[in-house]
């Protein structure tokens, strides 16, 4: 659950230096997430959140999973006290998925957002993956996954989603053209 307030010790000092660790590499940053994320570790903070944007090898769809309330969204979860945001990422695309991928080094964008219309903000990290799509689903019951076409709009609580998973698939593209040129 995100709700519950965490102090810094809490949630493990391990956990907060890898989140600001990445949040500091990442290819993109929304909300202010670097100042909010140094102001919330000051005090008791909200637990971190992290996800993996996972794209196709041609970077023209992602995956998504259906959430009983929140719609379309990519895999995630909450950092528990002692994991890193980056083995979050890995452990719920498992967990909600059965994939298993590499995460790409950089963090693809760190964001600060309210994950229920009731909760005060906090950190999410978002890793970026590339996966085979033909590669087989193990969803969690209940929450189905889908490859979703960048093209397309898919239904989601996070209205920045889209055109920030967008943005982030542009710039890979772009870093794999000009590698190849």
């Amino acid at each position: 659950m995100y709700g519950l307030l965490v102090s810094g010790d809490e949630l493990g000092r391990r956990s907060v230096e890898a989140a600001v660790a990445d949040a500091g590499l990442a290819m993109m940053e929304f909300d202010g997430a670097c100042r909010w994320l140094v102001d919330a570790t000051q005090g008791p903070m909200e637990p971190l959140a992290a996800e993996a944007w996972v794209f196709n090898r041609a970077v023209t769809h992602v995956l998504l999973i259906k959430h009983r309330w929140r719609g379309w969204v990519p895999p995630g979860g909450r950092v528990e006290p002692g994991e890193t945001p980056r083995e979050v990422a890995r452990r719920e695309l498992w967990e909600e998925t059965g994939l298993r991928a590499e995460l790409l080094s950089r963090p693809a964008a760190v964001a600060v957002r309210s994950y229920h219309r009731d909760w005060p903000p906090t950190l999410g990290l978002s890793y970026a993956a590339i996966v085979d799509s033909s590669t087989p689903l193990a969803t969690e019951r209940g929450q189905p996954a889908a490859w979703t076409s960048l093209d397309h709009d898919w239904g989601s609580f996070f209205a920045d989603d889209q055109p920030r998973i967008r943005q982030c698939a542009n710039l890979m593209t772009a870093g794999q053209s000009s590698q190849s040129s």
